[in-house]
């Protein structure tokens, strides 16, 4: 791990000022409990449960059958904590917006750990699980920019009868409330919350990257990737999979769990910082 860390330490010291972007998948999550969708854990979501239940279409056809499937995911969050990758995410955010740099990290993740955390600068690009929204688009409690407090919701109803006639409905307009995430058979400018065009910004702008536990299977990981390759910035992806995450021959991968190597790194740049100037300093 020695030289991975010299070698993420080494760029980001030279990024100076500059623009970082850190996109964070679900790996992320994992040393908190949390499965992955697509790693080679047992417990990953797609290994146990068919992709199309975290569609539209299948909320239409079955929306008891999808809230009794997410609201089993939404528990397992909820109780899940920050583990050393989220914290450590924090001390790099303020060691380098410190050093006059911007930071902006994106997250594929619904979990509300980089938040609990402390992480300041966030997109959730797929949506939160704190939240919910209505159904019917136009609503003001759902698409294009509404939603609800997922704790001021009462499932319990729902939980003890799991039928249509006792899911929570929207307080405005009594359509069936859904999650707050994106669908597979959804777009990304389905919801402001997703703040796509933010998100296209920060790549775009972006003078150094970094991936955290992603498979770079959705669509916000390929825009993030050809924006990096297409600048020739330093791209990095943390991941123990190592090679398997490589999509890219550009893509520099660290084969470390991020829970251990970002802590490491951010020692390394409390321990390489230079001194702050004083009034006794010669400018």
């Amino acid at each position: 791990m020695k030289e991975q860390i010299q070698t993420l330490g080494t760029a980001l010291e030279n990024l100076g000022p500059g623009s970082l972007a850190v996109v964070t998948g679900a790996g992320i999550s994992q040393a908190s409990g949390i499965p992955t969708f697509r790693g080679t854990d047992p417990e990953a979501i797609w290994r146990q449960s068919d992709v199309a239940l975290a569609t539209f279409e299948y909320f239409r056809r079955d929306p008891v059958g999808q809230w009794q499937w997410y609201l089993q995911r939404f528990e397992a969050v909820a109780a899940a904590k920050p583990n050393p990758a989220h914290t450590a995410l924090v001390q790099l955010e303020n060691w380098h917006t410190l050093r006059g740099g911007t930071f902006n990290l994106v997250t594929q993740n619904i979990d509300t750990l980089h938040e609990a955390a402390g992480t300041r600068s966030m997109i959730k690009i797929h949506g939160t699980s704190d939240r919910v929204r209505c159904s019917q688009v136009g609503c003001s409690r759902g698409s294009p920019g509404g939603s609800l407090v997922a704790a001021e919701v009462r499932f319990d109803d729902f939980i003890a009868a799991p039928t249509e006639q006792n899911l929570p409905r929207c307080p405005e307009c009594g359509s069936i409330l859904r999650a707050h995430v994106l669908f597979f058979d959804e777009y990304y400018g389905e919801h402001q919350d997703y703040r796509f065009a933010e998100a296209e910004e920060i790549a775009q702008s972006a003078d150094l990257m970094i991936f955290i536990g992603t498979s770079f299977s959705v669509g916000i990981t390929d825009i993030f990737l050809r924006a990096g390759i297409l600048k020739r910035i330093p791209v990095f992806s943390i991941d123990p999979g190592g090679e398997r995450s490589s999509p890219w021959p550009d893509l520099t991968v660290l084969p470390s769990a991020a829970e251990e190597l970002l802590p490491e790194i951010c020692r390394h740049l409390e321990t390489h910082q230079s001194p702050s100037p004083t009034a006794d300093s010669p400018h």
